[in-house]
């Protein structure tokens, strides 16, 4: 592979790799991240961070109060030294608590020096260092463009974001790469929209990697169709993932999508927090989103879906590992459940929009 992509599945070589350039930097530095642990991996970025400040360049971070926390005082430092923290949406109490508190910047992206760029599923954060993840380091100066002017908004207008506002950013296209900013919506979900479109054309196999799998109706609908038509369909995720409700409410859809042919894989090596699809062995996507709802209806997350040959590859080899670590469903054991799991199941449906 040349220097212009790179995978990473492993946090701690992934970390490694993004102070490596940060202390290589030169000019600016801009992360835009769901959580920044205030931890000792944390305190590592925090460092490195406050030494490039000295040096006279540009930081500017883009954080989440839900998965940062809205106390500033853990990057008072960097401040102090010229840094611009801003932190998204701190928790209100009010008519709209639970939807407007669920409305969450959850995109990951780093660009540094506009030289080098990530994007994929991880955070930083000392609590996530041994999850499996799913990212891509770039150097390409077309998708480093588009990068740029993702972060450069979402900081511009990162105060004005609202959860009524239904309108949303354009895709943007640079050859075979779609980079798309999904914003909150009821109706518009431009991410599960691509994804709706992308298995409903697939010819023969789906595979799909995510940490919490709770799909809406069009989308185990078109999974089971995709199946019967005799598509490999393959979900992968984690055996217990970090939110055990999210677990519960899962199970309650696995028997049909089974029934339908569709393979259900679950990892078992730890925790399973990549968020990735390819489709035919041909189209990909490295994305921020999970594949349920409260992706893809209440949060900010963002999607670079592409047809790279480079990159199947490493991909390839990155589920076809994945795999390796995982146990199949076992449709018998899940039949035999017992009856308080089933009622446990069916008092948590409804809840399935905020997990």
């Amino acid at each position: 592979m040349s220097g212009h992509f790179k995978i990473f599945d492993d946090n701690l070589v992934l970390f490694n790799s993004i102070l490596e350039d940060i202390r290589n930097a030169k000019q600016s530095i801009w992360i835009e991240l769901y959580r920044f642990g205030k931890d000792a991996m944390g305190e590592k970025f925090r460092l490195a961070l406050y030494e490039k400040l000295k040096e006279g360049l540009e930081v500017k971070l883009l954080l989440d109060a839900w998965g940062t926390g809205a106390d500033t005082g853990f990057f008072e430092k960097l401040i102090e030294e010229g840094a611009e923290v801003r932190i998204y949406r701190k928790m209100k109490i009010g008519k709209s608590f639970l939807s407007k508190n669920h409305c969450r910047n959850h995109r990951k992206l780093i660009i540094i020096d506009s030289k080098t760029g990530y994007i994929g599923s991880s955070n930083i954060s000392a609590y996530c260092l041994n999850w499996r993840e799913l990212n891509l380091r770039t150097n390409d100066k077309n998708l480093l463009s588009i990068f740029r002017r993702s972060f450069k908004d979402s900081f511009r207008s990162f105060n004005r974001y609202s959860f009524t506002n239904i309108g949303t950013k354009r895709d943007m296209h640079f050859g075979d790469w779609v980079f798309i900013q999904d914003l909150p919506g009821m109706y518009r979900q431009k991410i599960k929209t691509k994804y709706e479109r992308l298995i409903s054309k697939a010819k023969s196999e789906i595979l799909i990697e995510t940490p919490y799998f709770l799909p809406g109706h069009v989308l185990r609908k078109l999974l089971c169709e995709a199946a019967q038509r005799n598509v490999n369909v393959i979900i992968i995720t984690p055996y217990h993932s970090d939110v055990h409700v999210v677990d519960i409410i899962r199970r309650h859809y696995l028997g049909g999508l089974h029934q339908a042919g569709v393979k259900l894989y679950f990892y078992a090596a730890g925790n399973l927090h990549a968020k990735g699809v390819m489709i035919d062995n041909e189209t990909f996507s490295i994305s921020s989103a999970n594949f349920d709802y409260r992706s893809f209806r209440y949060q900010y997350e963002l999607a670079l879906i592409g047809k790279e040959k480079e990159l199947i590859p490493p991909l390839r080899e990155h589920f076809d590992s994945t795999l390796k670590f995982c146990t199949s469903f076992d449709y018998e054991k899940w039949k035999s459940r017992s009856t308080i799991d089933k009622i446990i199941e069916f008092i948590l449906l409804p809840f399935r929009y905020l997990f």
